[in-house]
């Protein structure tokens, strides 16, 4: 065979009939699972809906870390179907941000090539991603008022686009709360207000950072002024639109925002509006005020528990309502206790130093004792997660909603006070010295007989000492032609009956009742036009607290007969 050249080699390998007929792929497809991944910045890009529109306020300290410990939280990102590149799924654009500035400073690898958790694109792709990072921004720097606004109304539109109808704020702070990002009601009205009269307006102001107090300032303001212009404006004023009319006074002070004030804008407009109007100064300001007062007690908005006060509240302060019970407020009284009460409870000599080891024991015995009356009204575990109520307690300080803070409430919530031979002060708490069998006895059968005592059938009532500690004796004629006797009876036949022995008398105060007429005596008749034939009358609220007591008594009995606890322990012995 002759010799072959390389380059003739070369030629024939190259000719057509050794080119592959397979298709070549132009790129591999995204894994269909949750996959790490070492992406490159180049393949990377920010997500373009983050409601982060200005610099992160903890830029420095987030790239001062970043620069001496490398990425320690990796990005999640993502691709959209049929794109190139990969996104930032859910928080994380500060950082890619911090990536770049620090590879175009010193080209270290370690910021060019990075480690990236990678998160399948679902149906629902854009809306995941958008409440993502809201979550995401709240807890990592928070996000302005605007910002949130702005990102709630893309949210918004998204929601839209996905359900194919217009949504009302209620939806809409419902879905918000099932993707995560849980919103109050009066608070996305706030920033529909905000999105549609001061951004216009006062865009600088607003992305420097105005807070939700002094936006729910101006948004009071404006709803009271135009209420005041639509009652005084006569018909040479129909032409002037308030809208236009608020925006121009907002537009004057936009230049500068640290020196923004709210109470410079109310004087500002009112003074216009009284030039228009052909009204005094005060006059004018003292309706708009009071109608800002009257308009949040119609509309029930609870006052922020900050001195807000009214709008003129440099001239015309409103006494502060006393905030309620939270664990804030706990916390600053114990920080910062009365001079006053210092003062008064201080001895002339110093205590000895027994007696302080005295005082602390007590408080130590004092905080013991509250968290044990805490956990035993806890039934079950609150399905919730740390990152969650992270999130809701950022959003709360941003909206001035107060989270119900259960160990705070629950202590005031469930305690109520009820007249009886042994007044029920707490339906669930159980003293000491009553979790006993034959106490709990005696104190079931005096709640049977006090509730049937409410329809005339406490004589139907018997003790016993064994069972949960009452029977009911047979009806007389006289509780049969009364429904309402007749039925309470049944009840209270229902519920001892299963523990009274095989031998002990039965009762016939089932003959002839109709079992369904049980709603009508605990609920009472949902249609009070409708006609039921001898409906009894509902429970009074007195008798269903003590048939509650009774129940939660009857149920603490039951356990210690049988040497258990309540619901698997998760409620310890009182």
């Amino acid at each position: 065979m002759p010799d072959i050249s390389v380059q003739d080699l070369t030629n024939k390998l190259l000719s057509e009939d050794f080119a592959s007929k397979a298709p070549i792929a132009g790129m591999l497809s995204s894994p269909v699972v949750e996959t790490s991944m070492v992406i490159t910045l180049d393949e990377l890009s920010p997500y373009e809906l983050d409601p982060r529109l200005t610099r992160n306020p903890l830029y420095d300290e987030i790239k001062a870390s970043i620069r001496e410990r490398g990425l320690d939280s990796p990005p999640s990102i993502t691709q959209r179907p049929g794109a190139k590149g990969y996104i930032i799924r859910s928080g994380g654009n500060t950082r890619l941000s911090i990536l770049r500035e620090l590879w175009t400073e010193t080209r270290d690898e370690r910021f060019f090539r990075i480690p990236c958790l990678f998160r399948p694109w679902s149906k629902r792709g854009e809306i995941i991603a958008l409440t993502g990072h809201l979550a995401e921004d709240e807890l990592h720097g928070g996000l302005s008022f605007i910002e949130r606004a702005l990102g709630v109304n893309n949210a918004r539109e998204l929601y839209e686009q996905e359900t194919g109808k217009v949504l009302s704020q209620s939806e809409l702070a419902r879905l918000l709360k099932s993707d995560g990002y849980p919103v109050p009601q009066p608070h996305i009205s706030r920033m529909q207000e905000a999105i549609q009269y001061l951004l216009p307006a006062i865009p600088t102001v607003l992305y420097a950072g105005l807070g939700r107090h002094q936006v729910e300032q101006l948004t009071g303001l404006r709803r009271a002024a135009e209420r005041a212009w639509a009652v005084h404006g006569t018909n040479t004023h129909r032409n002037i639109d308030f809208t236009t009319l608020f925006q121009d006074v907002l537009v004057m002070f936009d230049s500068t925002p640290g020196n923004f004030s709210v109470q410079r804008v109310q004087d500002e407009l009112i003074g216009q509006m009284a030039d228009l109007l052909d009204m005094e100064y005060d006059t004018l300001a003292f309706k708009i005020t009071d109608a800002d007062r009257r308009w949040q007690l119609l509309s029930n908005e609870a006052p922020s528990t900050e001195p807000r006060g009214s709008i003129l509240q440099e001239k015309m302060p409103l006494p502060v309502t006393p905030p309620e019970v939270t664990s804030e407020s706990t916390n600053a009284r114990n920080i910062l206790p009365s001079t006053a009460s210092k003062e008064s409870t201080q001895p002339t000599s110093s205590p000895t130093e027994p007696a302080v080891h005295t005082s602390q024991d007590k408080s130590a015995t004092g905080n013991n004792e509250h968290a044990a009356l805490i956990q035993q009204r806890v039934v079950s575990p609150a399905s919730t997660t740390e990152r969650l109520q992270s999130i809701q307690r950022l959003v709360a300080d941003h909206t001035g909603e107060t989270l119900p803070d259960f160990k705070c409430n629950v202590l005031q919530s469930i305690p109520i006070q009820v007249d009886s031979l042994y007044p029920i002060t707490d339906i669930w708490h159980i003293d000491t010295s009553l979790d006993e069998p034959s106490r709990l006895r005696t104190h079931i059968a005096q709640f049977a007989t006090e509730i049937a005592h409410e329809v005339g059938a406490q004589d139907l009532i018997e003790p016993y000492e064994n069972g949960i500690g009452f029977s009911c004796k047979y009806a007389n004629g006289c509780v049969n032609t009364n429904t309402s006797a007749s039925m309470v009876l049944v009840l209270l036949h229902a519920l001892s009956t299963p523990y009274l022995p095989a031998t002990y008398p039965p009762s016939d105060t089932e003959s002839s009742i109709q079992l369904g007429l049980l709603g009508y005596l605990l609920q009472g008749i949902l249609d009070a036009s409708n006609d039921v034939n001898n409906a009894p009358q509902r429970l009074n609220d007195s008798a269903l607290v003590k048939l509650f007591r009774l129940l939660r008594l009857t149920r603490r009995l039951i356990d210690i007969e049988n040497g258990t606890q309540d619901d698997s322990d998760v409620i310890p012995r009182s």
